[in-house]
C-alpha cells in the first residue's frame, strides 16, 4: 500500500501575489488595466425557508445562509474563503456548482451567467468547473474500483477520452497525484484518508477543468497529511494553470495556499485581502478576533499577541442582527452599527476592503503563522 509520506511539509506554500483594488479586490495587470476575471460573483443570496405552519402553510422565516456576497477570481489564482462553521462558505460552493439554486444574484464564469444556464449547459460547463469534497470517503462510490471512479467523468461527458485510452489515462492521473497506477484496481476502503483525497483530486482533474472548488478538502485529514495534499494542489496549479476557490475554517490552512483571503461572517464577506494584509494587518474586528485565537507555533512575538475574547451570544442566521451582523459581539460597536450595514470597501486606499464602520489597521506579530 502506498503512503502519504512521499511529499514534503508546508514549506512549499505558494507565495501570495499582490492583488487588490475595488470592492471585490479586482486584479490590476502590469499595464494598470483591470484583468477580466475568470469568475465574478455579484450580490449572491441564498435563503432557505424554515418550517411552515398554519392551514395555508405560511412561512415562518428564512435561514440567510448567504446574504449578498460579491467577489472576483482571476485565472491562476486561489481565493480562500474562511470563517466559522455556518457562515455560508459551503453554500457558496454548492450554489456555484448549481447543486443549489440561488435566491438572487449573479455569477459570471468567462462572461456567462451560471444561474441562467439550462440544465444541459450546466452539465457541459462542469467539464470546466470541478469540485473536491470535504469527506474523501463519502465522495467516492465504495462499490466501484478506483479506476472506474476516475473514469466516470468520461462516461458522463463522452468523447473526451477514447475508451481504449482511458486505462492509460487513469494510471497517469493516479501517478500525477502520488499514487501508483496499479491502485486503479483497488477499492476506496483500502486507502487512507489522504490517499482517498488524492483519488478525489485525480477524478476532478479527469476533465481538465480550469476551476476547482475545494470545499474543506483537508479538514478530515491529519495535520501532516493536510500539508501533503495542499502541496499537491499547489504543484498542480503551477503545472496546469488551475484556479481554486479554497474553503476552510482553519486560518493556517487557508494561508498556506491562498493568494487572497475572504473572511466570512454570517453569510457575508467582512474583509478581503492578500495573505500579508489579512494575517499581519487585519482591519475588521472579527478577523482580528479570529487571528488572536489562532495558534502561533512561531515563538517570535507570541507573548506580544493579545487574545480577543468575544462576549455575547452567537447571532442566528434566521434572525440576524440589523446593520452589522457582528455588532452584538463587537467591542467597537456604536449606534450606527445597528442602523447602517457597513459596505465592503477599501477604507485605507490600498486594496484591502473591510466591512466595518470603525475598521482599524492592526499589526499582529506572528499572527496565524504556520
Amino acid at each position: 500500500m502506498s503512503t502519504d509520506s512521499n511529499r514534503g511539509g508546508a514549506g512549499n506554500r505558494k507565495t501570495g501575489k499582490e492583488r487588490g483594488g475595488g470592492e471585490t479586490g479586482t486584479h490590476t495587470g502590469a499595464t494598470g488595466g483591470a484583468a477580466e476575471p475568470l469568475l465574478r460573483v455579484k450580490d449572491l443570496v441564498k435563503y432557505y425557508p424554515t418550517e411552515r405552519k398554519g392551514f395555508l402553510g405560511g412561512r415562518r422565516g428564512e435561514i440567510k445562509a448567504v446574504d449578498g456576497v460579491s467577489f472576483d477570481l482571476q485565472r491562476g489564482e486561489t481565493l480562500g474563503l474562511v470563517g466559522e462553521t455556518g457562515c455560508g462558505k459551503s453554500t457558496i460552493a454548492r450554489t456555484l456548482m448549481r447543486l443549489e439554486e440561488p435566491t438572487s444574484g449573479a455569477a459570471y464564469y468567462k462572461g456567462r451567467d451560471l444561474f441562467t444556464l439550462s440544465k444541459a449547459s450546466v452539465q457541459a460547463l462542469r467539464r470546466e468547473i470541478q469540485m473536491v469534497f470535504q469527506d474523501p470517503f463519502a465522495s467516492l462510490n465504495p462499490r466501484m474500483e478506483v479506476g472506474q471512479i476516475i473514469a466516470e467523468p468520461w462516461v458522463v461527458h463522452p468523447g473526451i477520452v477514447p475508451k481504449e485510452e482511458q486505462r492509460g489515462r487513469v494510471g497517469a492521473l493516479l501517478e500525477r497525484v502520488g499514487l501508483p497506477a496499479a491502485d486503479a484496481k483497488r477499492y476506496p476502503h483500502e486507502f487512507s484518508g489522504g490517499q482517498r483525497q488524492r483519488i478525489g483530486i485525480a477524478r476532478a482533474l479527469a476533465l481538465q477543468p480550469d476551476l476547482i472548488i475545494c470545499d474543506e478538502p483537508v479538514s478530515a485529514l491529519d495535520v501532516s497529511v493536510q500539508a501533503q495534499v495542499i502541496n499537491l494542489l499547489v504543484e498542480l496549479q503551477a503545472e496546469l494553470g488551475l484556479s481554486y476557490i479554497f474553503i476552510a475554517h482553519d486560518l493556517a490552512v487557508v494561508r498556506q495556499i491562498s493568494d487572497r483571503v475572504a473572511v466570512m461572517h454570517l453569510g457575508r464577506i467582512v474583509e478581503v485581502g492578500g495573505e500579508d494584509e489579512i494575517y499581519a494587518r487585519p482591519t475588521h474586528p472579527y478577523t482580528q478576533a479570529l487571528l488572536s485565537a489562532a495558534p502561533a507555533p512561531n515563538p517570535v512575538g507570541r507573548k506580544e499577541r493579545k487574545r480577543i475574547v468575544l462576549e455575547g451570544e452567537l447571532p442566528s442566521p434566521v434572525n440576524p442582527p440589523s446593520g452589522c451582523t457582528f455588532r452584538t459581539r463587537c467591542w467597537k460597536a456604536e449606534s450606527i452599527c445597528s442602523e447602517d450595514r457597513p459596505q465592503l470597501i477599501d477604507r485605507f486606499d490600498h486594496g484591502h476592503p473591510s466591512a466595518c464602520h470603525f475598521a482599524e489597521l492592526q499589526t499582529l506579530p506572528a499572527a496565524g503563522t504556520a
